[in-house]
């Protein structure tokens, strides 16, 4: 693994964006990164992540990217890439930026999967919160509105950021009604993250721009598969 890191802030806020169910880590850090103007001070390279890179806009994306807000002193690690089988491995690189930068906490943005069948979905969505910090809960509940999870299983990424990290997290659970990019859960999650953080965010366009956001990460995302495949191929043919 490589991590690169061009600026050194100190005790900032981590936000962990990771794809997961619905997207939502991804799309939600995409929203946060342009509404804050957000500017990149590094990248992470995993020695066993296929070698791609998009491009969008004219603009290249890292697959890992480390994005900087000064003013809130908040980094955020903005994946675009599902690269299955190696979370633990990203795991531990953002474990390893949390203690370069000695932040004073992780908040990993996730969504889980709604139990309940197409008919039978509230209107709004639920959002839950978990955090390794008992002293913290009654304060994420009273700025967000958020229930906390009381039972669960948590799987990849964020799974190994509970087990092993030392620092404080916490964790906010959108539930997405399906593996496609689900725009209106990443939505109540931004929606929460503004009442938590005091991010002052224009709820008006909040949904269309989320909307805009998932066909952004959804073009992007299709086009990191057609490129895995292709290069699934050529080893193959290589081998065979």
């Amino acid at each position: 693994m490589n991590i690169t890191l061009n600026e050194q802030p100190q005790r900032p806020l981590i936000i962990v964006g990771y794809p997961g169910f619905g997207l939502i880590g991804t799309i939600t850090t995409e929203f946060l990164i342009e509404h804050l103007k957000m500017r990149q001070i590094g990248k992470v390279r995993l020695d066993h992540m296929a070698p791609m890179v998009a491009i969008h806009q004219k603009r290249l994306v890292d697959p890992i990217g480390v994005f900087y807000d000064n003013k809130q002193n908040i980094v955020v690690l903005h994946v675009v890439t599902q690269a299955k089988g190696i979370e633990g491995e990203i795991a531990k690189g953002f474990l390893d930026i949390a203690d370069r930068l000695d932040a004073y906490r992780i908040l990993s943005l996730e969504g889980v999967g709604s139990m309940l069948p197409p008919e039978a979905q509230p209107k709004d969505t639920n959002v839950y919160y978990y955090t390794s910090n008992d002293g913290l809960k009654e304060e994420i509940a009273k700025k967000t509105g958020y229930q906390q999870l009381d039972e669960g299983i948590v799987i990849g990424v964020t799974s190994v950021l509970l087990m092993d990290t030392r620092r404080d997290l916490v964790c906010f659970f959108a539930e997405a009604h399906s593996q496609l990019p689900d725009s209106k859960a990443a939505a109540k999650i931004i929606e929460g993250l503004d009442r938590y953080l005091g991010l002052e965010v224009d709820y008006q366009p909040l949904l269309a721009s989320a909307a805009k956001f998932e066909a952004k990460l959804k073009g992007l995302m299709e086009q990191a598969q057609v490129t895995q495949e292709q290069a699934d191929k050529k080893t193959m043919s290589y081998v065979g």
